[in-house]
């Protein structure tokens, strides 16, 4: 006969993942992946709604190209960047430089009063390496199966306005690199060279080397928390006071100088902030037999990098630190093919931040300044998350002023990430 059994729940199998509907987000456009097997071998895969699916599957190549001939490549093309755009010297009929015109793309932002034919030739120069870096080397290959994932990913790519992950074990320069020339077009105008960037295409992430941790929703506020760790020498003559402005203007802003500031508060397990803005010198430094990694250094001039942070939040990994790293690093950039350009990146990510933005060369400091300046005041906004302003950003410095260094700015994870505050903050 039938009867009702008493249950007791020793186990709830969802717990943990009941709290989770607010990590919803939209999935990307076209999610490309490239993993590094034994021996260097490379795996090209990608999926999504950009690229027809083959039989329910995904597309999947494995690539005749090493990761080593990759990554020269890739700091061949951000060394180039350096080389050709932001330390050109115009000369006169003899090659002497023109005085009244020392590093002209580096001095300011603004470039509309520069020759165009200059840009152009320059422009022309970066795009050809940066289209060859992706069909040429990486894609590089004869084999059906290469063949037709270059053909998809051509493809997806000539569109615009994707939103695009590239889940990948290599680290390149993705914004930087280019889709090919339009055969039989003529000599491009520089509006025509900007738009075959990806960073003026798309917006675009990397992910794939550091595991975001998922935690409890965060708390909104009416007045964003926020943070300026910098060194008071760097960017006298820029706009950088500007930047401090805006970021303590409405908001609980909190300002670190030293090494000592910036490693009591990595310590603390309810650090909380939800921007946290880098604007000081880095450098590479020597971590043998591993890699050398990337080092930021405030005003004291003490080194602090991704092993200084994993020895400060390892113990907080639960906690409310959630924040969106702006890393406006003098030489955050600058990397031999050997050098870990992303530890620090990824150490801050495992750690609880939601992403890392960054320049992917040296960047000038005039140029820096007001990059920051832009996307601080965007973000602080919050009318868009961090994905779209990049993109925003990249086409604006473009098309007002002429200037393609937007493109040299990369989103290690973070395409999602947006300021929350409630209905009572001012934007």
């Amino acid at each position: 006969m039938p009867r009702s059994l008493t249950v007791r729940v020793v186990q709830d199998p969802s717990d943990g993942f009941r709290h989770l509907p607010h990590l919803h987000v939209q999935a990307p456009d076209l999610r490309v992946s490239f993993d590094v097997l034994g021996g260097g071998r490379i795996r090209a895969r990608m999926t999504g709604p950009a690229v027809p699916a083959l039989r329910g599957t995904e597309h999947k190549a494995d690539l005749s190209t090493g990761s080593d001939e990759v990554h020269g490549a890739a700091a061949r093309l951000c060394t180039r960047w350096k080389e050709r755009f932001v330390d050109f010297q115009p000369v006169d009929d003899q090659g002497r430089a023109l005085r009244d015109r020392q590093r002209p793309f580096a001095t300011a932002a603004d470039l509309t009063a520069e020759p165009e034919h200059e840009l152009r030739a320059v422009m022309a120069d970066l795009a050809r390496g940066g289209a060859s870096l992706l069909f040429d080397t990486l894609l590089r290959g004869d084999d059906v199966q290469t063949v037709m994932f270059r053909s998809y990913l051509r493809s997806a790519l000539s569109l615009r306005g994707l939103r695009i992950r590239f889940d990948s074990d290599l680290h390149l320069p993705w914004p930087m690199l280019c889709v090919a020339a339009e055969p039989d077009a003529g000599e491009a105008s520089l509006d025509m060279l900007f738009a075959r960037f990806l960073g003026h295409r798309h917006q675009i992430e990397h992910t794939g080397d550091a595991y975001a941790w998922i935690g409890a929703p965060r708390t909104t506020r009416s007045q964003p928390v926020v943070s300026l760790n910098h060194d008071v020498r760097v960017g006298r003559a820029t706009r950088a006071d500007e930047v401090a402005k805006v970021l303590a203007d409405g908001t609980l802003c909190t300002v670190r100088t030293t090494y000592e500031e910036l490693t009591r508060d990595f310590e603390r397990p309810d650090l909380d902030e939800q921007l946290m803005y880098f604007w000081c010198h880095g450098e590479f430094v020597g971590n043998a037999p591993e890699p050398p990694v990337l080092a930021i250094r405030l005003t004291d001039g003490t080194p602090f990098d991704g092993h200084t942070v994993r020895e400060l939040r390892a113990g907080h990994r639960h906690g409310p630190f959630h924040p969106l790293v702006l890393l406006n690093a003098c030489h955050a950039g600058v990397a031999g093919a050997s050098a870990d350009r992303v530890f620090l990146s990824r150490m801050l990510i495992e750690h609880g931040a939601q992403g890392v933005l960054g320049p992917l060369i040296a960047m000038p400091q005039a140029f820096a300044a007001e990059y920051a300046l832009e996307f601080v005041t965007r973000y602080l906004r919050a009318e868009a998350n961090a994905g779209r302003i990049v993109h925003d950003l990249a086409r604006h410095f473009a098309a007002r002023y002429r200037n393609p260094l937007g493109f040299a700015y990369g989103l290690h994870g973070g395409m999602d990430a947006r300021l929350e505050r409630t209905d009572g903050g001012e934007a």
